[in-house]
């Protein structure tokens, strides 16, 4: 039988993550794509004076999950900004994908 939603709402999800998993990955560039039912997320690193790169990491995940995924960061942008001060965005633009997957 199926837990009623009230159950669910009851309990705690526990999640676990190995120790290489949790130093981490740093990212300075992200490609988005998309079809209907999905949205691709590759993660890179770019490098100053390097115009070459592999992504590191690819999320795949439903745009449902990914507008729930929109929503907290926007949540948490907010909260960041409240506390540390507005998040200035410059004008720089990564390079066109293009160049990157050569």
């Amino acid at each position: 039988m199926m837990p009623s939603m009230s159950e669910q709402q009851g309990q705690q999800l526990q999640i676990e993550i190995d120790d290489e998993t949790a130093k981490g990955r740093y990212s300075n560039l992200a490609m988005i794509s998309h079809s209907e039912t999905e949205f691709l997320l590759d993660f890179t690193m770019l490098q100053p004076q390097n115009q070459k790169t592999k992504v590191h990491t690819r999320i795949i995940s439903s745009p449902i999950h990914l507008k729930r995924l929109l929503l907290a960061l926007q949540d948490n942008i907010s909260k960041y900004e409240e506390r540390f001060g507005e998040i200035q965005v410059g004008k720089q633009t990564p390079p066109e994908p293009a160049q990157i997957y050569q």
